[in-house]
């Protein structure tokens, strides 16, 4: 099982991160190589990955309330906190979380109805850690 905030996390790094220039470059031909891209500190995944995810996410738009969508690009590509969300939309802090689980929700259900497997999926992997019934305490008797 996946933790679905920390894949659109990271797809969300990867839709953030402008890795294909149209136009005009704004270098000249010759100087190209020599100015060094910005990097983000962002996570990220593959284009594999982040093309299947943004796959869902576009199937979300479709399908479901255009809200959720905008939701999901606010938080995770724009880096939107759920709060400030809430108070540009003037909601309630809650309904903003819900809807933000409903997308994911939504997300998660895609990618498990196409059984995709992730190159992700180790980094991502909820861990259940089972522990070990401690033993109960024995019961001291005093007897007169």
């Amino acid at each position: 099982m996946r933790n679905i905030q920390r894949v659109l996390e990271r797809w969300g790094g990867w839709a953030a991160r402008d890795y294909i220039a149209l136009g005009w470059s704004p270098v000249a031909a010759g100087f190209k190589g020599l100015i060094a891209a910005p990097r983000s500190t962002r996570p990220t995944c593959c284009d594999d990955d982040g093309l299947l995810i943004d796959s869902c996410v576009s199937r979300l738009r479709q399908i479901r309330q255009t809200g959720e969508y905008d939701l999901l690009m606010a938080h995770y590509v724009y880096g939107a906190s759920k709060r400030t969300l809430a108070r540009i939309l003037k909601q309630d802090e809650k309904t903003v979380r819900v809807q933000l689980q409903v997308a994911e929700g939504f997300i998660d259900g895609c990618l498990s109805m196409l059984d995709a497997t992730l190159e992700m999926d180790p980094e991502v992997e909820v861990t259940i850690v089972k522990e070990e019934p401690k033993p109960r305490p024995l019961k001291k008797v005093v007897m007169w």
